[in-house]
């Protein structure tokens, strides 16, 4: 290949990544800008929060039990949560610290509470109980 060409190929793809970037940073600032994929992502972010301490919070009160799982379901604290998975009481001490509204708080303990009762029992796998605490309806 002509090296001309490959220095051409390297400067639009230079100009392709600083305009998707450039692009991506008007969405964030600018209101008018935003595209449905942005406003999809970012649903939820009303709801996040940070406690005394710096870690982030979900703080759904006063929002109807829907929005609050559903921006259980989006958010980045589920996989904090899950990552704490098989004990049982750090994941019910997570709930209780880092999950405001009264409706999803006592939703997710009783399904932790479930969980951890079915796995000991034998009922459940560990995959099984790890895939239960993932889904919540």
């Amino acid at each position: 290949m002509d090296k001309s060409f490959l220095i051409f190929l390297a400067v639009g793809l230079a100009f392709l990544y600083f305009v998707t970037t450039f692009i991506s940073g008007i969405q964030e600032e600018d209101e008018p800008y935003r595209n449905n994929a942005y406003e999809q992502k970012h649903k939820y972010d009303a709801y996040k929060g940070v406690d005394s301490v710096g870690r982030e919070v979900l703080n759904v009160d006063g929002v109807d039990a829907k929005t609050q799982i559903a921006a259980w379901n989006d958010g980045t604290l589920k996989g904090e949560f899950l990552e704490l998975y098989p004990d049982f009481s750090l994941l019910k001490d997570f709930i209780r610290n880092r999950v405001n509204g009264e409706p999803l708080k006592t939703k997710l303990l009783k399904q932790v509470d479930d969980v951890e009762n079915k796995f000991f029992s034998g009922a459940m796998t560990p995959e099984e109980a790890k895939s239960a605490l993932k889904s919540l309806k």
